[in-house]
């Protein structure tokens, strides 16, 4: 919850307050193509990252066009995605500066494809699998928010407060230790690894 004062004296918000220009462009483009999504199921395959399609079909829009769908079994990993980067973005984007948040954010998206492009060939049923989602560019997002706001807490299933430096230790090592298992449960621990990483570099 932050404070802000207003003209009657002081106003309370639950997170970083109203959404910033990139990140309220980027939630409604999100929003749009899930809509769209379900009502034309064949976009996933078209516009998903599927490895083999990028190398053998030279689907070269895929690492782009990936990130701006979500799975169409629910609405929670949308749900998430767009409250994390709301979360996390809103105030990043008021530290960096629109045009810097942006290329941020676009760079660990096409970063976490590249590096499910660069392992897909090592890493059984990854070659074939599709990869829909900003999750990588939301990892990425949050190592730069664990960076810039090292100490401010981030609250582990809405209970337990840990310092943001220590939240993204905690899911980098997730990350890591579950993309060594390869693909599974339908989750891509592969491009949330690599949204980490090229967010640090």
């Amino acid at each position: 919850m932050a404070r802000y004062p207003s003209s009657s004296g002081a106003s309370y918000s639950f997170g970083p307050g109203g959404m910033t220009p990139a990140v309220k462009l980027l939630v409604i483009i999100n929003v749009v193509m899930f809509v769209l999504n379900l009502i034309v199921p064949t976009m996933t395959l078209r516009l998903g990252l599927e490895p083999r399609a990028v190398f053998e079909d030279f689907a070269l829009w895929q690492p782009i066009t990936y990130m701006f769908l979500h799975s169409t079994s629910g609405v929670g990993h949308v749900l998430i995605n767009m409250l994390s980067l709301w979360m996390f973005g809103t105030e990043l984007e008021r530290t960096w500066g629109t045009r810097f948040f942006t290329k941020y954010y676009v760079i660990t998206g096409v970063g976490a494809a590249a590096t499910t492009l660069l392992l897909a060939p090592f890493i059984d049923g990854l070659y074939y699998s599709v990869t829909v989602g900003a999750s990588g560019a939301i990892y990425g997002l949050l190592l730069g928010y664990g960076m810039y706001f090292p100490n401010r807490p981030i609250y582990l299933y809405f209970i337990f407060p840990i310092p943001a430096k220590y939240f993204v230790m905690i899911v980098g090592a997730i990350a890591f230790f579950s993309a060594l298992s390869g693909p599974g449960g339908g989750i891509a621990h592969i491009a949330h690894l690599g949204g980490l990483v090229v967010g640090y570099l």
